[in-house]
């Protein structure tokens, strides 16, 4: 007895050097983490002056510290399978704080950097203005395992709730404190992650986490209605067919052969090696046509357009996330120009959510004239300014200060479509 109490002690210390921590919701979670990397509030005030971004829309009021994390999270058939992603953490602050969950944008390369760039920037200036972050990097990207579904509700919000759960248990450890309040975001395919994770966490564990209010930003959230036109089209990113298709064939086997029996010669061939999480999306792009349905077999293209119950149309509808009812705030950002993601897509989403009965839900357009990647910015800063307003006691969420509104639109005008 004595020998077996001094092996479970032996055990837990060789767990906890190792940066190994058990926690015991929803069974057995796993999260290893490492500290990676430290941003100085100077070394950010310079980034910010590059950038052109002023400090009075993101203050600059502490050090961060990133940390990466790995935990256990659900695959398809309920196993554990091991997930990442990144935690920013604002050093030193003396007192307890809000946490965000930040769903980035699409990646098709699994491998995934640390970087005080684009989406991770953005993460990092909710941090040092006092916001915990948590950037998920989704199932099969960064250093989990297995293969990425691309657009897959379940997985999304899956992966972001059992971060949240990873976090919760490495909070102690890092000496950071949370305060409860909870605040879900992100951009283009992580709009619709958001989107799904607000749902979920509402719908099945309202028990475990409320959520604050979440702010999902240029999102296909109607797959099946508004999204689906742009494969009928001229379209800047046709690769998103495949990439879809080959998530959709490993969730729901939407076709006997494959998905790449779907398309014509030669992207039946070519695809499948470019698919591999080692490749851009450019590079896919670039041997595609424009239209995205003109690399696709015209019996494939019938069964779609006839057949409600094929597996593709069945599959884009169990993964359109805008029928429902938010009971917490939401703010959907959105731009009007946006040449990815079909900016209907949010007023879809808006108009059903309130005839749906919820009055909690708001719309916010970032600018109209602004494409994809530049919208990102601006609805970023809207989110932030609607995220402060809940810490600042607001019920039920406000669009920022006027000034800072005003500083915002004046920033809009350096930039063009």
């Amino acid at each position: 007895m004595i020998r077996s109490t001094f092996f479970s002690i032996f055990l837990l210390l060789l767990l906890i050097n190792c940066k190994s921590l058990y926690g015991q919701s929803e069974g057995l979670k796993l999260a290893h983490y490492s500290k990676v990397d430290s941003y100085s509030k100077e070394q950010l005030a310079a980034v910010w002056k590059k950038n052109h971004v002023p400090q009075y829309t993101s203050p600059i009021k502490y050090d961060v510290d990133v940390y990466e994390v790995e935990y256990c999270s659900s695959w398809l058939d309920g196993s554990c399978i091991t997930a990442s992603g990144i935690y920013f953490v604002p050093k030193n602050a003396g007192k307890a704080l809000p946490l965000v969950c930040y769903n980035h944008g699409t990646q098709i390369k699994k491998i995934r950097d640390i970087a005080l760039k684009g989406e991770q920037a953005l993460c990092v200036g909710l941090a040092t203005d006092g916001y915990l972050v948590a950037y998920v990097d989704y199932i099969g990207i960064g250093k989990g395992d297995g293969f990425h579904i691309y657009q897959h509700s379940e997985s999304e919000a899956q992966a972001s709730m059992d971060m949240l759960r990873a976090v919760k248990v490495l909070n102690p450890e890092i000496g950071v404190e949370w305060n409860k309040m909870l605040f879900l975001t992100g951009y283009s395919q992580g709009g619709h992650a958001a989107m799904s994770l607000h749902k979920i966490l509402q719908e099945r564990y309202s028990d475990e986490f409320t959520v604050t209010a979440s702010s999902p930003m240029s999102g296909a959230y109607d797959m099946a209605g508004v999204q689906s036109e742009v494969m009928f089209h001229s379209y800047t990113y046709p690769g998103y067919l495949p990439y879809l298709m080959q998530g959709f064939q490993e969730a729901y086997h939407i076709l006997e052969g494959g998905f790449a029996t779907a398309f014509l010669a030669p992207y039946d061939s070519l695809l499948p090696g470019l698919l591999d999480g080692k490749h851009s999306m450019g590079d896919i792009n670039d041997i595609l046509p424009s239209v995205p349905l003109d690399a696709i077999r015209p019996e494939i293209i019938a069964l779609y357009k006839t057949q409600p119950d094929f597996a593709f149309a069945k599959a884009l509808r169990e993964n359109s996330v805008y029928d429902w009812k938010p009971e917490r705030p939401m703010q959907i950002c959105y731009c009007k120009a946006d040449e990815q993601v079909i900016y209907k897509n949010a007023i879809v989403t808006f108009e059903t959510m309130k005839k749906n009965g919820s009055s909690t839900v708001t719309l916010r357009h970032s600018g109209r004239r602004f494409s994809h990647n530049t919208c990102a910015l601006f609805s970023a800063l809207y989110t932030k300014m609607y995220f402060d307003s809940f810490v600042k006691g607001s019920e039920k969420g406000k669009k920022g200060p006027v000034f800072k509104r005003f500083v915002v639109s004046l920033a809009k005008l350096k930039f063009k479509k």
